[in-house]
């Protein structure tokens, strides 16, 4: 049987790949360090596994509307209203399966196949693979340090601006001044904004704030998606939603329709308690001390440049004074050292290094990022 030419197009995320051939090693019995992706070995929030206990004993866990459980929008406005300063009602709140659904749904309503997207390098590996699924014009450009008037002059035309802020990989975070300069460019230019915010709680230096939070967002055409994998620990819990303008909201929402419907009860039960919860102030600081030591381990390191993050669970290793085959760099530490760790070619540029480090206890992290460095300075 043969499978259509759009699929046969595309190929797997390589974030998702390199998880999956560390997951075959474990299964193997194989001994494998996994920096090539970052699942927190802290445990969801408490108030999240209460209601989820309290969420099984009720009569009954009925399908909601597809946009989400009326209390459960509610209750996520008031968190983007009082923690992101974001003006946005109910009807102007969808629950998705995690964060990619609402990505796919917001560039499908917001896009025609053709136009372009801008996208800052390194970025999220979905964000490319997305705008290929629907026949979009990727345009990758580098991140600059600043987003200053002359830097958004400079951009081309696009109908999209994709916006991750705080940065995965770079951990950056974008400052006040830099969303003031945006927002006047979306007027300016007749652009739409996609902001995905799902490390909102892993900052460690600054303050986050959304783009969204002005009073005339839904003219700007902003979409702002959150998740709850990163900033409360909740990986494999599939739980996300999008802020967007009520009609891009229906628009959304009928899209959701025919392919997964509604989010399950339980995950937005789930998905309200964490947002409801306490800052993770512990995780944080663990974070924290985990970024501090890979810092240490490797400033004496000649070949590899890392700078300090001000969020987010990754660090981003430049290697370039050891080699541009960042590919094959990853490949052999897999293949001889047992360590995976994501090539910067995935996330759009050659010659660096992801490597996360919320996942293994301390002694782990420690042994292997002394293997990496071992495997480095033998190359």
């Amino acid at each position: 049987m043969d499978i259509s030419r759009r699929i046969a197009r595309s190929r797997p995320l390589a974030t998702t790949a390199m998880h999956g051939r560390v997951d075959a090693m474990k299964a193997r019995g194989e001994d494998v360090i996994d920096f090539s992706i970052a699942i927190s070995h802290f445990q969801a929030p408490a108030p999240v596994l209460d209601a989820v206990r309290e969420g099984l004993r009720l009569p009954s866990l009925p399908y909601t509307s597809v946009a989400g459980d009326a209390d459960i929008r509610a209750r996520l406005a008031a968190k983007v209203i009082n923690d992101n300063r974001i003006p946005a009602s109910s009807a102007e709140i969808l629950v998705t399966n995690g964060c990619k659904q609402a990505l796919y749904q917001a560039l499908y309503v917001l896009a025609d196949p053709g136009d372009a997207v801008i996208i800052f390098k390194p970025h999220w590996p979905a964000y490319v693979a997305t705008c290929k699924l629907l026949e979009l014009q990727p345009v990758l450009l580098d991140l600059p340090d600043e987003l200053t008037d002359a830097v958004l002059e400079s951009l081309p035309p696009a109908r999209i601006l994709i916006l991750n802020n705080p940065h995965n990989p770079t951990g950056a975070v974008c400052r006040e001044a830099e969303l003031d300069r945006i927002a006047a460019w979306l007027k300016r230019r007749g652009a739409h904004a996609i902001v995905d915010e799902s490390y909102e709680k892993l900052i460690f230096d600054g303050a986050h704030v959304s783009l969204a939070a002005r009073p005339d967002w839904r003219e700007l055409g902003i979409v702002t998606l959150f998740s709850a994998s990163q900033s409360y620990a909740m990986m494999g819990w599939r739980a996300g939603f999008a802020v967007a303008p009520a009609h891009v909201v229906v628009a959304m929402e009928t899209l959701q329709g025919p392919i997964t419907a509604a989010a399950p009860m339980l995950i937005q039960l789930a998905l309200a308690a964490a947002i409801e919860s306490d800052d993770p102030t512990a995780m944080l600081d663990n974070y924290r001390q985990r970024r501090d030591l890979v810092l240490d381990l490797v400033r004496e390191v000649p070949w590899m440049i890392i700078r300090c993050p001000a969020s987010g669970p990754y660090l981003w290793a430049d290697i370039t004074r050891l080699t541009m085959d960042s590919v094959g760099f990853s490949e052999r530490l897999l293949s001889e050292h047992a360590v995976a760790v994501m090539p910067g070619d995935a996330l759009g540029v050659p010659g660096f290094i992801r490597i996360g480090y919320i996942s293994d206890d301390v002694a782990t992290l420690r042994r292997g990022v002394q293997a990496v460095i071992a495997f480095g300075n033998g190359w």
